[in-house]
């Protein structure tokens, strides 16, 4: 019996060769979407799952209130690990403090690499659980040594065996390679960790750690724990939410600071907070896309529905017959269930091929690594699953309805469908261009929120703008010795140093007071310090005062400071003001000499933090800033400082950066999200359509004797195509009138997120709608105008 259901299955594809490929095609595009967003879903809920331990493994976070506003924030004070490994040793497996994943210079003898990396206590590789494939991973016990990554290593040593091998740190330290381990994998917070020195080693070097040791108030480290397997994440943030508070100097008492762990499983999807409270993160837009691929998935279903059912009246007999020589309801529902199953069987097919051959281009433009698991068994249960229950979601109503025919009525030759027959197709309809239209507006919204923060004045000129990073030793004092010659040659007009690249910023201060400062404002101020020129090198705009100069030996003790700041700090006459810095007997003043208009360096949806900028020594100072010159070529320019580099610093690789590149680095968030947003929005309008010309097609197939009368009787091509479209540019309409409020809401929802934001204009609907119909009334007219050309003799000669 199951043979013979899938051979007549079989027989009536090949009999309806037209709608059999729009129903194929349209289910092999929406399963193939529904493949790739599932291969999305999959690997961001499994961020960070390569640690055996991420259930255990935790950040230790830190919330304090300034100014009525909670903020949150991953830095800690160096003095927390030791002190929770010692007050709540046993709620705790692993304490492991970090420094920040920086870039880093690695040299063996003449080889240069620059990768990123972290110092970390001994314990780290064990939390991790790193695969090790040189040593082990107990090779942090000692000073002096160094963990790499598989990758570091082949740049490094080549084939060779790296174990044991003496390589030096940004120049200065020499460490011994202890291990070498396996890459981390794309989808970990821990993926650009291309080695581990031991922390101490760490502390030893950096002498401005040692001041830090007993510092409660200076939050400039990490940490990470790893719970023991009998605790819990809730009873052991209860004990140490007042480890900082209890131990901080009675000025600070007033940030109220809140310590808690986030688990690793939350890092990646509930990375957002808000006042306090975690308010989603990339969750979001896992929600999103997965209703999203459900909708595409959907309205290909609707279209093996709407072209099953639209043909009715033509398989009316069939059911007439089979049910009057005994065939029960149930075994023709099987009959119709077997027919949209051997569509889907060819669908899933085609739509594996669609997935491998188009992964590549969806991994580009979602910034992932996934590949199509083929030996996996738990994929192909998995996928022979998913094409089973969209068999049964596309084949339901159709077998349900085709079965529902009374025998009597379509033998007798007195069926007809009529037209409430139609309703449900046409509520289909109205369904699949409400999601399309709905998604058309979503991609406009969200390019349109782009470019309107790409738009926002910056306050400073971004172009031609190159960052060297200062990563050694070797670099102090090189800038200004470049300086002349790099002039000289007129490869750039000007050279500065800062604290941080141009488009961040890397240090937050406290403790700030000013004349007229009220006594409970805590004042947080972003903090950079410069050398001469920098104005000049970046371009930045005076709204008032002058810059820090050379020509006054007293500007060592004065500061620029921003719009932001003049507001922040409810200045009317902020050029002369003295801002006293630190307490007694440590305090230091400076004069403010100038206001700049703000300089946007850090998220462009944000508004302008407070700034101030002060002249630094050479420890403070970690970039070096050079402003090419226009009049030459941009390759000659930047030969020109290569060669500089290499001469003065010639035991560094020349590595650098442009602003504008970086800048637009803080897009590609909602760049990714707007190209996938319109990937998924051009395959729903085109799934949509296949099934609109599908039923065009059936319309005018179905009303050709009603066409050939009426051009007998004098209509005109015209008449016959506004007849034909009528009826479906009425559907469209109405889609398009429940997509506006469903759009609108949502994206408003979306849009409350960013502090900067564009608005929601009338344009981007009418656009939508506009487009929608054209698009409607090209795929209509082709079958509407065949059918008007139609010589109605052909139609009627029957009659």
């Amino acid at each position: 019996m199951i043979k013979n259901y899938f051979t007549i299955a079989w027989r009536n594809l090949l009999k309806n060769k037209t709608s059999s490929f729009i129903n194929i095609a349209g289910l092999a595009a929406g399963m193939a979407v529904a493949m790739l967003i599932g291969f999305w879903i999959y690997d961001e809920v499994s961020y960070d799952q390569y640690h055996t331990n991420y259930k255990h493994i935790a950040r230790v976070m830190q919330h304090q209130t300034s100014n009525g506003y909670v903020f949150t924030s991953v830095a800690i004070p160096f003095p927390l690990g030791e002190e929770l490994q010692s007050k709540d040793g046993s709620d705790f497996k692993y304490i492991v403090r970090s420094s920040w994943n920086g870039s880093h210079i690695l040299s063996l003898g003449d080889q240069k690499i620059s990768v990123s990396g972290s110092y970390m206590d001994a314990a780290a590789p064990k939390m991790l659980t790193l695969k090790m494939q040189e040593g082990n991973n107990d090779g942090l016990k000692e000073m002096n040594t160094i963990l790499l990554s598989a990758a570091s290593a082949k740049a490094l040593f080549g084939d060779k065996a790296a174990l044991n091998q003496v390589i030096k740190i940004d120049n200065k330290l020499d460490v011994k390679v202890t291990g070498v381990y396996e890459d981390l994998p794309h989808n970990t917070t821990f993926r650009e960790l291309n080695f581990i020195a031991p922390w101490d080693l760490y502390v030893s070097s950096e002498p401005w750690i040692k001041n830090s040791m007993t510092q409660w108030g200076n939050n400039s480290f990490q940490l990470f724990a790893q719970i023991a397997d009998h605790a819990d994440f809730d009873a052991v943030n209860k004990k140490i939410i007042n480890v900082k508070q209890d131990r901080v100097s009675p000025e600070e008492k007033k940030f109220n600071a809140k310590i808690f762990l986030h688990p690793m499983q939350n890092w990646h999807l509930h990375s957002k907070w808000e006042n306090g409270v975690n308010a989603g993160g990339a969750i979001e837009y896992v929600r999103m896309f997965l209703i999203v691929g459900i909708f595409v998935l959907l309205l290909a279903c609707i279209n093996f529905m709407n072209l099953s059912t639209a043909r009715s009246e033509k398989r009316a007999k069939e059911v007439g017959i089979r049910k009057s020589i005994g065939s029960l309801r149930s075994q023709l529902i099987g009959q119709f269930f077997s027919e949209s199953l051997l569509v889907v069987a060819f669908a899933f097919i085609l739509s594996l091929l669609i997935t491998q051959f188009t992964l590549p281009l969806f991994n580009d433009i979602a910034g992932k690594q996934m590949k199509v698991l083929w030996a996996n068994p738990v994929f192909w249960m998995m996928g022979i699953g998913f094409a089973l229950f969209t068999g049964i979601i596309a084949g339901c109503y159709p077998a349900l309805y085709l079965s529902s025919f009374k025998p009597v009525k379509v033998l007798k030759g007195t069926f007809k469908a009529g037209r409430l027959a139609a309703l449900p197709r046409r509520i289909l309809v109205v369904l699949q261009f409400t999601v399309s239209v709905t998604l058309i507006i979503g991609t406009m919204v969200v390019y349109r929120q782009i470019q309107y923060s790409k738009d926002r004045p910056v306050g400073y000129d971004r172009n031609a703008l190159m960052m060297v990073e200062a990563k050694s030793p070797d670099f102090i004092g090189k800038a200004a010795l470049m300086r002349n010659e790099l002039l000289e040659e007129g490869a750039v007009t000007q050279i500065s140093e800062s604290s941080s690249p141009v488009t961040d910023v890397w240090s937050n201060n406290g403790g700030m007071r000013w004349p007229g400062k009220d006594p409970n404002q805590d004042a947080d101020f972003a903090t950079i310090w410069i050398s001469h020129d920098f104005g000049k090198t970046v371009g930045w705009h005076f709204k008032e005062g002058r810059d820090l100069s050379r020509d006054f030996p007293g500007d060592s003790s004065s500061m620029v400071i921003n719009e932001s700041a003049v507001k922040f700090m409810g200045l009317k006459e902020p050029v002369g003001t003295v801002i006293s810095w630190g307490d007694e007997p440590h305090v230091r003043k400076y004069t403010v000499v100038g206001v700049i208009d703000d300089m946007l360096m850090q998220s462009p949806y944000e508004p302008v933090k407070q700034t101030i900028y002060l002249l630094g020594q050479n420890d403070d100072v970690n970039w070096i800033n050079l402003k090419l010159n226009p009049a030459k070529s941009l390759s000659s320019s930047i030969a020109a400082v290569e060669a500089a580099f290499k001469k003065y610093v010639p035991n560094a690789p020349f590595e650098y950066k442009f602003a504008n590149e970086e800048f637009a680095k803080k897009f590609i968030t909602e760049e990714r999200v707007g190209k996938l947003a319109g990937t998924f929005a051009i395959l729903a309008v085109l799934i949509s359509c296949l099934g609109l010309f599908g039923l065009s097609a059936f319309v005018a197939e179905q009303r050709t004797k009603e066409i050939g009368v009426r051009k007998v009787l004098g209509a005109s091509v015209l008449n016959v195509w506004q007849m034909l479209c009528k009826d479906f540019v009425q559907l469209v309409i109405i889609a398009c009138v429940i997509a506006a409020p469903l759009a609108w809401y949502y994206l408003h929802s979306w849009l409350d997120k960013y502090s900067y934001r564009t608005t929601i204009s009338v344009w981007v609907f009418a656009g939508a709608f506009v487009g929608a119909l054209l698009i409607t009334l090209i795929t209509v007219s082709f079958q509407s105008i065949k059918a008007a050309l139609m010589n109605p003799v052909k139609s009627l000669r029957t009659e």
